[in-house]
């Protein structure tokens, strides 16, 4: 089945993995947990101008809220997927 999935990722033909794509794996996990954090902060930042009378355009404060809970959610569910893979891995027979 490796064999047929070719091009699609870290597999060579013949089901060997190429060496290095966990670096990238980790890259990446790491750049979308930042993009999360930010948008999180980003919505505290406006959550509290409006508070202050800084903004008054309730509306905007609203959207970036409800960015951060979507990705928040998505980052979570993320988790819990790997967790569950790995889980399923764990308990395999060899």
């Amino acid at each position: 089945m490796i064999e047929r999935i070719e091009g699609l990722g870290p597999v060579e033909k013949g089901g060997k993995i190429q060496k290095g794509s966990g670096a990238d794996f980790s890259k990446a996990l790491k750049e979308a947990l930042e993009k999360v954090n930010d948008l999180q902060k980003r919505a505290e930042k406006l959550s509290d101008d409006f508070a202050q009378g800084k903004i008054s355009n309730i509306h905007e404060v609203i959207i970036e809220a409800e960015k951060a809970s979507i990705a928040l959610r998505l980052t979570v569910e993320v988790r819990n997927r790997i967790v569950e893979a790995y889980r399923d891995i764990m308990r395999m027979q060899i």
